[in-house]
């Protein structure tokens, strides 16, 4: 009688839930390549030999850094610059490819009222999760507050932005000041005939 076969065991990446060997047809692939070196390096063997590679880098870098800057009496010198090597190192991964620096959003909500179908409003609301708002949670406070519908949905620039329906954009102001403090009134812009002017 012939045996039974075993069921394979199939390692499955906790990142992107494919199995190993197609982790890199996954989404995110940069992210597995630190598990994939620890638990499947037989997969990705180029990924064992470039994780070594840049060790070794490293530890050269280390080494030739080092060497510099031991010919200085006081050890602090050293210390300080490796403290800048390394800020300038994190530094250049806040950059995006081509070298351009990536700009910390400025913190304001901006309200634009649009009209559709020549009658209907809407009023769009702007940069309320840079103050650490929950967009769901602020859509169902305006939705009650002005009992209308209000939804999160994402706009032209892929950011998500909270739409009211009607003209609410006046009355609005005071509502946001009083519901969240944290968001100061300067901070609070009108969109009008394409210009963007303080609501203070």
């Amino acid at each position: 009688m012939a045996e039974k076969p075993e069921p394979v065991k199939v390692l499955y990446c906790p990142i992107c839930s494919l199995p190993a060997e197609y982790c890199e047809f996954g989404p995110d692939f940069e992210k597995c390549k630190p598990w994939l070196i620890i638990n499947a390096p037989e997969l990705y063997p180029d990924l064992l030999k470039e994780a070594n590679e840049k060790e070794a880098e490293r530890i050269s870098e280390q080494l030739q850094f080092a060497g510099i800057s031991s010919s200085g009496a006081d050890g602090a010198v050293s210390s300080v610059q490796s403290g800048e090597t390394s800020s300038s190192k994190q530094e250049e991964v806040k950059r995006l490819p081509g070298g351009k620096i990536k700009k910390k959003a400025r913190q304001e909500v901006v309200i634009e009222k649009v009209v559709r179908n020549k009658r209907k409003s809407i009023t769009i609301i702007k940069g309320m999760e840079l103050f650490g708002i929950k967009l769901s949670d602020a859509s169902k406070k305006l939705g009650k507050k002005f009992a209308t519908g209000a939804s999160v949905v994402k706009g032209p620039t892929e950011k998500e932005q909270i739409d009211v329906q009607g003209d609410i954009a006046y009355d609005i102001v005071d509502f946001i000041t009083e519901t969240w403090p944290d968001v100061p009134e300067t901070a609070i812009y009108f969109i009008e005939d394409g210009r963007k002017v303080p609501a203070a």
